[in-house]
């Protein structure tokens, strides 16, 4: 059996990660082809948590109050959850050949983790060092947006808002996934211009999609 593909979709909050996820997956479908959707944090123990903490309802009051968990102990709560999700949900469905979608990976440790941090490139080459053992995405897009662009579209959905969803910390992170291809040279990297309609991006996601199965849009 033909081993499935790994996408991977990446974005700052608000970028459309989750919407685009669930085109590329419904396409496949459409065209009779096996597809699995799935996240980081995954939904496995680890995951949970990890949720958990990004919504405030895991934070251990210590002598000066309550504390959110340093950047340091995010990263590798991140790794951990990346390693159990490719081998109990990701590896077993590409090997059963289906092309496994995922929202976020790697490059959002390193992006979210460095740039919480303070911006320092050791933080980033830590961070990448620890997810050395992760596979590889076969394709990874980026969702570029405008920070304000994604601002309103968090404003326009239910629900808090997580950890990292402050102003700031989002105008730093598209920056850094503007130019995130640097970190991952070996990668294969496609930026989409993300502020347009939804249907456009769609489409210019599905175009890459197929361009990776060697098919024509």
């Amino acid at each position: 059996m033909i081993e499935g593909q790994l996408i991977v979709v990446e974005g700052i909050d608000g970028s459309g990660t989750t919407t685009q996820c669930s085109f590329i997956a419904e396409r496949l479908r459409d065209k009779g082809l096996p597809a699995h959707t799935t996240r980081e944090p995954s939904d496995g123990p680890i995951g949970v948590l990890i949720r958990q903490v990004l919504t405030g309802r895991v934070i251990t009051p210590g002598r000066h109050g309550a504390r959110s968990p340093s950047w340091a102990t995010m990263a590798a709560l991140f790794a951990a959850d990346r390693l159990d999700h490719l081998e109990a949900e990701i590896n077993p469905n590409l090997a059963d050949g289906v092309t496994v979608i995922c929202d976020r990976y790697d490059h959002s440790s390193v992006a979210y983790q460095t740039v919480s941090s303070g911006g320092s490139s050791d933080v980033s080459k830590w961070v990448r060092d620890l997810n050395r053992r992760a596979r590889r995405p076969d394709l990874t897009l980026v969702l570029d947006v405008d920070p304000e662009v994604a601002a309103k579209r968090r404003r326009n959905r239910s629900g808090a808002p997580e950890l990292y969803e402050v102003g700031e910390m989002q105008v730093a992170l598209a920056e850094f996934y503007a130019k995130i291809d640097e970190l991952f040279p070996d990668d294969t990297i496609v930026h989409v211009d993300a502020n347009r309609d939804v249907g456009e991006v769609t489409e210019a996601i599905w175009a890459e999609v197929t361009k990776l199965r060697g098919e024509s849009a």
